[in-house]
């Protein structure tokens, strides 16, 4: 018989019966209950960010973002909510929104001088992945390593170093119009966005190994490029996983039936087979300037100096952002183009009317050609290659942002998509109109210091001129030597992607029609 008992729990409890594991579970589901419960209430109405708005479960919980991070309707989701709450949106409870751009591009990522004594915005580390070989790159480095980096990174992307690749990319640029040719004298249809893909891996590849990826060559896709966009899709899982626990021992459940560890383990293979191809590339002597060999000759000077694991991280980086960022661009102006024929006839009017054989397309005759730069601005403001914000954390402290002041520790950023299409930005934001980059009157009070597609201050995208130098080349010699048309004139190609960091696109079908000369 069992003694009485003289606590709560009777004399005879066992915590490892039947008895003892129901009363344990429902006392930590208990507890478990009550702190969500309290954090949630202390999120919403104490929290220093309670005075940013945005909606109720997002201010009292981060699942709402983390299942748009996840299944890729985070650019949608938060356009709605900057239309619904004004230029600063809480999306969840420490990470805040901005689309007003003429002052928080500045005041986040902007030169802290001056008025900015609060320090520096570093990254936001639970959104930058931990690097495969625990070395971030110039884009996750703090602001010591990352100011020695791109000391040295910067020689590899300056006017001088762009003037000797040319003969390079203008290669790559032709081989692209040969291919587009041999098969605008059969089919006719083809998938641009994989030509674009092919064009500008092959351009960086070769451009950081010495050698492209043949994508060209062979008309196919190289395994990497699926890498590639594979190690991008991992940014969301990840940092989702990093904000919340919860999702990290979901997706243990869910590979107990899927595997969920597929995009990791793509990330990690493709680490490993660029740093093979870096010990390949520096193993071997140059006979013409690339970036491994502008890296190479820093290396005598201290402060630019960069280790064997930070050349591997930058490396993968050139990989990722100058592929598949310029050929994202590449494919939105062309749909945008085609399916805004005014414009198309102009701009095509612009690149036949200058140039009578496709070698007077050059870097520099691109660069000046007025109504081909106002296209793809107005491509850069209406499909960003990178949709999303670039999250920096506010220093201790805290900080005033757009008139807003917002605590120590928030990550915050300007979130493109959002900004671009926003009516406090922009007149027709969803309209595709080059002209408004001319000086068009109609357009006179667009907030132009909005757009910053390659980020702002010190730590923007360092290879921007070859970006620029790239997609107006592609476009002018494209639309030089082809007449094209979409294949579905009806469905919105734009409509409906997702987005993991950079978008998933469909396929962009066309047909091709040689011009006659």
């Amino acid at each position: 018989m069992a003694s009485p008992s003289t606590g709560l729990l009777p004399a005879d409890f066992h915590l490892f019966s039947v008895a003892g594991i129901a009363v344990s579970v429902g006392i930590f589901l208990t507890i478990a209950t009550l702190y969500t419960i309290g954090s949630s209430i202390y999120n919403v109405y104490f929290h220093p960010l309670s005075h940013i708005p945005g909606p109720f479960l997002a201010r009292a919980c981060n699942i709402p973002y983390n299942v748009h991070t996840r299944d890729g309707s985070m650019v949608a989701w938060i356009q709605t909510l900057h239309k619904k709450y004004g230029d600063a949106v809480r999306v969840n409870p420490t990470e805040v929104s901005f689309i007003s751009g003429e002052t928080a591009w500045q005041d986040i990522y902007g030169f802290r001088i001056g008025k900015h004594k609060t320090g520096a915005y570093l990254k936001d580390h639970t959104w930058y992945l931990k690097p495969v070989n625990d070395t971030f790159s110039l884009i996750g480095s703090d602001e010591a390593n990352h100011s020695r980096m791109r000391r040295n990174l910067s020689h590899a992307f300056s006017d001088k170093a762009l003037r000797q690749q040319e003969t390079l990319i203008q290669g790559f640029v032709d081989l692209l119009v040969q291919r587009l040719g041999e098969i605008s004298e059969g089919a006719k249809i083809v998938d641009i966005m994989r030509w674009y893909n092919y064009t500008t891996f092959d351009i960086i590849t070769d451009l950081t190994f010495g050698e492209p990826l043949y994508c060209l060559r062979d008309q196919d896709y190289h395994p990497w490029v699926n890498m590639v966009f594979a190690s991008v899709k991992a940014i969301g899982k990840v940092s989702a996983k990093a904000k919340s626990p919860m999702f990290h021992y979901y997706d243990k459940f869910l590979n107990l039936f899927i595997d969920t560890q597929a995009l990791l383990r793509t990330r990690v293979q493709f680490f490993h087979l660029a740093e093979e191809k870096v010990s390949l590339r520096l193993d071997r002597e140059g006979d013409r300037p690339d970036f491994i060999s502008e890296i190479v000759k820093s290396q005598g000077s201290k402060e630019k100096a960069l280790t064997r694991p930070e050349i591997d991280s930058n490396a993968v980086l050139f990989l990722i952002a100058g592929s598949e960022t310029t050929a994202t661009l590449l494919s939105g102006v062309t749909y945008l183009l085609l399916k805004n024929q005014r414009t198309y006839a102009k701009l095509v009017a612009e690149i036949r009317g200058r140039f009578k054989k496709q070698s007077e397309i050059t870097i520099d005759e691109v660069n000046n050609m007025e109504y081909l730069i106002a296209c793809l601005q107005e491509a850069l403001r209406y499909y960003p290659p990178v949709p999303t914000g670039f999250p920096r954390v506010v220093p201790r402290g805290g900080d005033t942002i757009s008139g807003k002041y917002i605590p120590e520790g928030t990550a915050v950023y300007v979130s493109q998509h959002a900004t671009n299409h926003s009516t406090r930005n922009y007149t027709d934001p969803d309209s595709y109109i080059p002209e408004r980059w001319m000086g068009d009157e109609r357009y006179k009070d667009d907030n132009r210091a909005s757009l910053n597609p390659f980020s702002f201050g010190p730590r923007n995208c360092l290879g921007k001129n070859l970006a620029f130098a790239e997609m107006r080349l592609i476009l002018a010699k494209v639309l030089f030597n082809f007449d094209l048309e979409l294949v579905d004139k009806t469905t919105d190609w734009m409509h409906g992607q997702k987005v993991f960091t950079l978008w998933e696109k469909p396929s962009l079908m066309i047909t091709l029609h040689p011009v006659t000369r």
